[in-house]
């Protein structure tokens, strides 16, 4: 078994749904070495994370914000976690919902990703930061 880990960090991105598939891939080449396994992307923080879905049209990242705004709103009368900011609380709620890692097949070498689909970093806060994320492959 072949395993590969790399932790990188990434540039600050601004609030929103960001590909970074290319970003992954020309972090660990060695993928090319994996004929069957699986990558592995964590990201080390609890107000971002991480996704795969649509790779083609931005509109779609647009939306997933504008949706996820609406259904995890800022200022809530009830949140009690207020003193780092409006977008804390609901930056946390988020990335529980969407997860701190993604799990993708390795085939002959590539990722086993579907045609239309990419790697998101979900940034929640409105500055975020550098984010921190450990890539790891693994297989035969």
């Amino acid at each position: 078994m072949k395993i590969f880990q790399k932790e990188i960090k990434l540039k600050p991105y601004p609030r929103g749904f960001h590909l970074i598939t290319d970003t992954i891939l020309g972090t660990i080449p060695e993928i090319s070495q994996i004929n069957f396994g699986q990558l592995q992307v964590f990201i080390k923080h609890t107000s971002a994370s991480l996704s795969i879905n649509e790779n083609a049209d931005s509109t779609v990242r647009t939306d997933f914000e504008s949706h996820f705004n609406k259904m995890v709103p800022e200022n809530a009368p009830y949140y009690k976690h207020t003193y780092e900011g409006s977008d804390d609380m609901p930056a946390h709620i988020k990335a529980s919902l969407l997860g701190a890692s993604v799990q993708i097949p390795i085939t002959n070498g590539k990722l086993n990703l579907g045609i239309w689909q990419g790697i998101y970093l979900c940034e929640h806060r409105d500055y975020g930061g550098s984010r921190e994320i450990v890539i790891s492959a693994f297989g035969l």
